[in-house]
């Protein structure tokens, strides 16, 4: 009987995580409301108040659900990949998919929330910027290993890495707000052709890399 009231009460916070995501992408973290989401879910206020006791533990558990996302969609299929700038590019198609295809309808949910909270601090301040240092760092790495492996051009210094990392997330960002904004996929492809074009002009052997992206499958 405990066993059934544990699984019920993951089955219910599965639920929840899974509506706090597409609600905190649209209207930000702060438009969660344990109460409202009851009710739209049609489930019991005091058993989604016993899963997350305060606002705060509610935004806390969606940024670290979408984490999880987010992981699973752009980070584990390319860990077993090869090192290389084409292990790199295969990364940034994985986030442009992620973005382009919608996962949560208001687009990428840490630039959404990274702007509603880069001015506040508090706990959910600190798991925003957890969550992006650690793509950051996340993509330098594949680019120093790529570096390390021989894929860049002689001469390449080591400190050119989180330049360039900096320089394709940037990319990626400007084309998720510029989409979501204007509900353009065309940005989609723009900040594709910008990224191959950084990585080609750093490669040893830039021919092994795409001219050009391949074309975006968006919603919008």
């Amino acid at each position: 009987m405990a066993d059934g009231r544990v699984e019920r009460g993951n089955r219910t916070r599965r639920t929840v995580l899974q509506r706090t995501m597409s609600i905190a992408s649209v209207d930000g973290l702060e438009g969660l409301s344990l109460g409202k989401i009851a009710t739209d879910l049609g489930l019991s206020k005091s058993g989604v108040f016993a899963l997350f006791g305060s606002k705060e533990d509610l935004q806390l558990a969606t940024v670290r659900a979408a984490t999880d996302v987010f992981t699973d969609l752009v980070v584990r299929p390319v860990r077993a990949e090869p090192a290389g700038l084409d292990k790199v590019w295969r990364l940034c198609e994985r986030w442009i998919d992620y973005s382009a295809g919608r996962v949560f309808p208001g687009g990428c949910l840490f630039c959404s929330a990274a702007a509603e909270f880069d001015s506040r601090p508090g706990a959910v301040h600190d798991e925003i910027a957890k969550a992006r240092s650690d793509w950051t760092r996340y993509v330098e790495r594949l680019l120093d290993e790529a570096r390390l492996t021989g894929g860049f051009r002689e001469g390449t210094d080591a400190a050119e890495v989180p330049q360039l990392a900096f320089e394709i997330i940037a990319l990626m960002e400007l084309a998720n707000a510029h989409s979501v904004l204007h509900e353009d996929p065309v940005a989609y492809e723009r900040a594709g052709r910008g990224i191959l074009s950084r990585l080609r002009a750093v490669a040893a052997a830039p021919d092994a890399l795409p001219d050009r992206p391949s074309p975006v499958n968006s919603p919008v």
